[in-house]
């Protein structure tokens, strides 16, 4: 089973930036990773995605203003995220469906602030 832990996430202010670290027991271009969110009360959704293969896709709401990539020397899956809205408060997940069932972080609380 694959291991994943996420760090980077905290407090800040509408408009500021932040970058959340996906760290996997693997190879990360052995796997695809999605970023999830979940907000208080809300389902958990998809905010962005990378093949192993290196392809991105974004949800609409953060298209332009967050960015999906990997760290070769650190084997990570990182979301840069820029121009932050407090509607991008949340709990922030990794994911990957490698393996027999799919693997989740234990998430990092993402809170801005208006």
């Amino acid at each position: 089973q694959v291991q994943l832990v996420e760090s980077g996430g905290g407090l800040v202010q509408a408009g500021g930036s932040l970058r959340l670290s996906c760290k996997a027991s693997i190879s990360i271009f052995s796997i695809n990773v999605d970023w999830y969110r979940q907000a208080l009360g809300q389902q958990r959704e998809l905010v962005a995605q990378i093949t192993s293969g290196g392809s991105a896709n974004y949800v609409d709401s953060v298209k332009g203003r967050f960015t999906i990539s990997r760290d070769v020397a650190k084997n990570t899956v990182d979301l840069q995220m820029n121009s932050l809205k407090p509607d991008d408060t949340a709990v922030y997940y990794c994911t990957t469906d490698h393996g027999p069932q799919r693997a989740w972080g234990q998430g990092t609380q993402v809170t801005v602030s208006s």
